[in-house]
């Protein structure tokens, strides 16, 4: 079998850690007299931090000095990280393990490429860092997805080349820097709003081995 490498976006792809970036974010867009709903929420998958508290500002109309954004940064990574300090196994998304434990079975590169800061903290609380050959996360790159640093980085860290590359991905703006890195794009997720993948999946249980092997010796 060829070996392809395949790299994983973290939340919403192999852990819904989404859900507790909402409450952190809605929390203190509260304390500062800003709504923040789910669908703001969805503005900012695979946005960084800094630029999700811009955004969030803005939609309210509320100014603030450096000093004081770094404190709300602060406070909203504290309450996230309280979350991720009570993670196991059970959070990890359906279907996840299968299709790693396949890829690991058959010699395929495994490699997260993800925005977040937590992502090796995450991955040992749910027991899924031995599957990893290679880790990029927001404390390696300096661009935010749609630009494709993240899923570079990481197929350079296992000498892959971008178009032996397959990204798995949850957000509008990590399909876009999937397909800018001439890599394979799927979605996971609803079709209509990751309708620029060359593939969707509603989640991981609905891809089979056959797909991957497809996949692999393509």
């Amino acid at each position: 079998m060829k070996q392809k490498t395949f790299i994983f976006d973290l939340d919403g792809v192999i852990v819904d850690t989404a859900k507790y970036h909402f409450i952190a974010w809605q929390n203190l867009a509260q304390s500062i007299g800003i709504q923040f709903t789910h669908e703001d929420n969805e503005q900012l998958k695979g946005v960084s931090r800094v630029r999700s508290l811009e955004l969030i500002l803005e939609w309210g109309n509320v100014q603030a000095n450096q000093e004081q954004k770094e404190l709300w940064l602060v406070q909203k990574n504290e309450e996230y990280l309280a979350f991720i300090e009570k993670m196991n196994e059970t959070e990890v998304l359906k279907g996840v393990v299968n299709v790693l434990e396949f890829l690991k079975q058959n010699h395929q590169n495994i490699v997260l490429g993800s925005a977040s800061k937590n992502a090796k903290p995450i991955l040992e609380k749910t027991n899924l860092l031995h599957y990893f050959d290679a880790i990029v996360d927001g404390n390696d790159v300096t661009n935010a997805k749609p630009d494709p640093e993240v899923f570079l980085q990481g197929a350079k860290k296992v000498n892959a080349v971008a178009t032996d590359c397959i990204v798995f991905e949850d957000s509008v703006a990590g399909i876009q820097a999937a397909n800018v890195a001439q890599m394979t794009s799927i979605g996971i997720g609803e079709v209509n709003v990751l309708n620029e993948a060359q593939f969707c999946f509603q989640n991981f249980t609905q891809i089979s081995e056959d797909f991957l092997k497809e996949l692999i010796k393509k």
